[in-house]
């Protein structure tokens, strides 16, 4: 498999940003009288705010998004930041000639003040946002819609995430599937779907690509 495009998811993959998706929810939670369960919310990481919101909100969707919107965007710059490796990475890849992309359920808004906060901006030819797409990971049109935009296929492609929307978004457009482990869904979770291979570090990644050693084998 030649890889020439590699598309990354961006909050738990690219961002260090869960936190502060931890942080902000639990103050909406807490302002709207919702119990907070188990993390309950976190295991929804990869879909769009409005799926988020209605599923936790109900019928408060819209005061639940605004309130979300409010402290994100106050409390953004102290949270967030890229995993190590990342801006190194992605210029090692830019250098060997691979067109770079992120997919992320994000609303536009808040996917680029993290790309340009973190200066991810400088690597990516190709974003694609909740606002550029009518459906979501994890069905395929959105990193379906990135590779259309590049000129290329699938079968040229790589996605990597972190949650099981990701992989399941990955298989449904034909791309190889990469899982990071240090994002939402642990190293057992998201084996058991099968990627075409898991992360543990930026260091892995070259093994799957065009100038290493893939071989179209299923797991890690």
């Amino acid at each position: 498999m030649n890889i020439r495009v590699a598309l990354f998811d961006l909050d738990g993959t690219l961002a260090d940003s869960l936190p502060l998706i931890q942080h902000t929810y639990q103050r909406v939670f807490k302002e709207m009288g919702i119990p907070w369960g188990n993390d309950d919310v976190m295991r929804w990481i990869g879909r769009t705010i409005m799926d988020i919101a209605r599923h936790f909100a109900g019928e408060r969707a819209e005061e639940f998004i605004q309130r979300y919107q409010h402290h994100y965007h106050r409390d953004h710059d102290l949270y967030t930041r890229l995993f190590p490796g990342t801006l190194e990475m992605l210029q090692d890849l830019q250098q060997k000639g691979l067109r770079l992309g992120i997919v992320t359920s994000k609303g536009k808004t808040g996917a680029w003040r993290t790309i340009n906060f973190t200066g991810l901006d400088r690597y990516m030819d190709v974003v694609i946002t909740a606002h550029d797409v009518d459906k979501h990971k994890p069905l395929p049109d959105p990193i379906l819609k990135a590779l259309s935009s590049l000129h290329h296929g699938p079968q040229e492609a790589v996605y990597v995430g972190d949650s099981h929307f990701d992989i399941q978004a990955g298989r449904a457009a034909g791309t190889m599937t990469l899982g990071v482990t240090w994002g939402m869904a642990g190293r057992e979770e998201l084996q058991r779907l099968e990627p075409d291979g898991l992360l543990d570090s930026w260091r892995e990644l070259e093994q799957y690509l065009c100038f290493g050693g893939y071989n179209g084998e299923k797991g890690s």
